[in-house]
């Protein structure tokens, strides 16, 4: 009986991840790109609209601001009317917008694009986190974040070079060529959203592609681990916001998004700073070697972090070495050492993501995920609003000490972070109904 309870969780997990990871992924590695392709059309888009440094930094974390304003409400809808309309509805509505971005003539217009921007993709990526709680037991949970959030510096991998690419290579119709790289890296967000419509089911009873044993014995696994942790987190909405804990994870997260999105916009204008000689491409190519040390990162942080089931210790090395970078950068004064600082750091950056995500996810019950996962992000999403001022108002290195500090600070508040793991209570739980049948 055992080995047959094990062959359905080794199959039913194995069907899940290849379902809905693949895809997932690839909607978030669009979602990025058309978050932050704005850093790569600030080397033309700049000077052709006359956009300040201060002017493009308020551009820059404009779109945080819709962002946090209706992240909560839109977790909340996908929550009441399903997953895939709501993540398609999301992703077609972004994709029209990037796409009408390539038409703006002012930086009104542009304020009010990214600004709908961050409306239009509210909910998107703590929706998904969400989406992966209906789907994934906690102990799966880190790898599934983590191989959803790669998409950022594999967005970074393929964004830089591609978005510069068109840049230099594409000016139909006599329109400038960082108009085109809005306008073609748009359309792939209407196709997924339309694409997300046919593929995802909402919950595993909806899954035909899942046996009805696979379903039982994956809704039975994840009930179980929902009722532990009723037992160890607030059940209602009110008593969870009034939960210091789950500010202190906003306020973590918090921190690592000022300083991850207050350099992924500002980062292929500070090589340009660097190297005013170096073109477009050049620029592209040196803006992912942080991305690519990333990836093995992230997922050895959420490989490891699972295996031990010991998530906070991994996110305090992380921000440790993520502070560290940013601070050794703050103190260089060539592109070479600015380049190996900033790839230091995101060592810590993307490790972080590999383990917090599943960590975030065990402060909450069913009922208080939906709202409580989205305000964490929504906290946090401030700080992309705030992260690209920083540099628009601060000399380079003054914004690399500022962002270093705070990092500082969130690693001293995850020290006193602490949380009963429901996949603790899980583990032990199946091993009391073990003892039970014996």
């Amino acid at each position: 009986m055992n080995s047959i309870s094990q062959s359905i969780e080794s199959t039913t997990i194995k069907k899940i991840m290849l379902r809905i990871l693949p895809f997932t992924f690839i909607c978030y590695v669009i979602a990025y790109l058309d978050r932050v392709n704005l850093g790569f059309a600030a080397l033309e888009m700049n000077a052709e609209l006359a956009l300040s440094a201060e002017v493009f930094g308020l551009l820059s974390g404009i779109f945080f601001l819709g962002y946090f304003l209706f992240e909560v409400p839109s977790n909340i809808v996908m929550h009441k009317i399903g997953a895939k309309i709501w993540i398609a509805r999301i992703m077609i509505t972004w994709g029209i917008i990037v796409i009408l971005t390539g038409f703006v003539q002012s930086a009104t217009h542009l304020y009010i694009a990214r600004f709908l921007l961050g409306i239009a993709e509210a909910g998107f990526f703590p929706g998904i986190i969400l989406y992966f709680t209906y789907w994934f037991r906690s102990k799966e949970r880190g790898r599934a974040s983590a191989s959803l959030v790669m998409a950022l510096p594999v967005g970074t991998i393929i964004g830089a070079p591609l978005s510069t690419w068109i840049m230099d290579n594409i000016a139909w119709n006599g329109m400038a060529g960082w108009r085109w790289m809005f306008i073609l890296e748009g359309i792939p967000a209407i196709i997924l959203g339309i694409a997300t419509l046919i593929y995802l089911d909402n919950r595993p009873k909806d899954a035909k592609w899942l046996s009805d044993a696979e379903k039982n014995w994956l809704e039975n696994e994840l009930d179980r681990e929902r009722r532990h942790s009723i037992t160890v987190n607030k059940a209602s909405k009110l008593e969870m916001v009034k939960d210091l804990r789950v500010w202190k994870l906003a306020f973590i997260y918090f921190a690592h998004y000022t300083a991850m999105y207050g350099l992924g916009f500002w980062f292929p204008s500070i090589i340009k700073s660097f190297s005013a000689s170096s073109s477009n491409m050049e620029i592209g190519w040196l803006t992912i070697i942080p991305a690519l040390i990333g990836i093995p990162c992230m997922l050895l942080f959420a490989w490891s972090s699972d295996k031990r089931n010991e998530h906070r210790i991994h996110i305090m090395v992380s921000l440790l070495i993520a502070a560290t970078g940013y601070i050794v950068c703050g103190m260089v004064d060539s592109t070479l050492m600015m380049i190996l600082s900033i790839t230091f750091g995101a060592i810590g950056l993307y490790g972080f993501i590999g383990a917090f995500f599943s960590y975030m996810t065990l402060f909450f019950t069913e009922s208080t995920a939906p709202a409580g996962i989205a305000l964490v992000n929504a906290f946090a999403s401030l700080g992309g609003f705030i992260g690209p001022m920083i540099f628009g108002k601060m000399p380079i290195s003054n914004g690399m000490f500022t962002l270093g500090s705070l990092i500082v600070i969130a690693c001293l508040v995850i020290f006193s972070l602490r949380q009963k793991s429901v996949s603790a209570l899980h583990t032990r739980a199946s091993l009391e109904e073990h003892v039970i049948k014996q």
